[in-house]
């Protein structure tokens, strides 16, 4: 049985701004009811501030949840606030969702995101790949969970996005996409030499250095080749009066923890 949070249950039982908008100015959905869960969300947006929102939606508690108190997140709120909501948002503000109903948040932002795009007559993706045919998932609300999310296995996928949730023939293309935003930010994130270099440096100076001075001790950066960085030291760090830690690796372990975890120092 899952846990549900008093918030949940409470626009569950008393959902807010049920309904449509005849004179809406933007209306936005998400999911289907081939699916399970399907959303409609109505906006009026009056001098960039949303006025008034409704939404339909045929789903879970969790679904109605969502839908609820996103609404009350962003009536009387300006419009390019409202464009910086997020998954993560909603399911906050009610106090969490169990994780095999993040979906519910995700469909959600889903909806949101649709009909802003409509307001600002913004071309959605044209012929975005399918990957999961079973919930009508593409691979760019997968891409996008993993990001907002930090998603790292096949089974979060599934519990954000409904995808694999069926008949698990995309699971090995999941698990894909999931290998390849993390190669991609692993390389967006690799240093270059000069990087590499100042940033080492700016922490020998501010956390490294100042640990060692309480005992006298001291360190000299000799060079720096890739991912080896040579040192000279002197006495011993505080941290290592008591332990067997060596100085060498107090400086490696804080080198790898505040640059890179690739880091090897080298003692000469």
């Amino acid at each position: 049985m899952w846990d549900y949070s008093e918030k949940v249950l409470d626009h569950y039982r008393n959902p807010r701004n049920v309904g449509s908008i005849e004179d809406a100015d933007a209306i936005g959905e998400a999911g289907s009811l081939a699916c399970g869960d399907s959303l409609k969300i109505y906006l009026k947006i009056e001098n960039g501030i949303v006025t008034d929102a409704k939404f339909q939606t045929f789903g879970c508690g969790s679904a109605v949840a969502s839908s609820s108190i996103l609404t009350e997140m962003i009536i009387g709120k300006p419009i390019e606030e409202v464009r910086k909501i997020t998954n993560k948002d909603i399911a906050e503000a009610l106090d969490g969702l169990p994780p095999e109903k993040m979906h519910c948040s995700v469909m959600g932002h889903e909806a949101l995101e649709d009909a802003l795009k409509n307001y600002f007559h913004e071309e959605a993706a044209s012929q975005e790949k399918i990957v999961c045919t079973c919930f009508n998932v593409s691979e760019k609300q997968i891409w996008d969970a993993i990001k907002e999310n930090g998603l790292k296995t096949v089974d979060e996928v599934t519990n954000y996005t409904k995808a694999g949730g069926a008949c698990g023939r995309c699971k090995g293309l999941i698990q894909d996409i999931i290998n390849t935003y993390y190669k991609k930010s692993e390389e967006e994130t690799k240093l270059t030499s000069t990087q590499m270099v100042l940033k080492v440096n700016k922490i020998i100076e501010t956390l490294i250095a100042p640990e060692l001075q309480k005992d006298g001790g001291g360190i000299e950066l000799i060079d720096i080749q890739g991912n080896k960085v040579m040192v000279k030291l002197y006495g011993r760090c505080s941290s290592c009066k008591n332990s067997l830690v060596t100085l060498k690796n107090f400086v490696e372990t804080m080198l790898k923890d505040k640059v890179s975890k690739d880091i090897e120092v080298i003692q000469v």
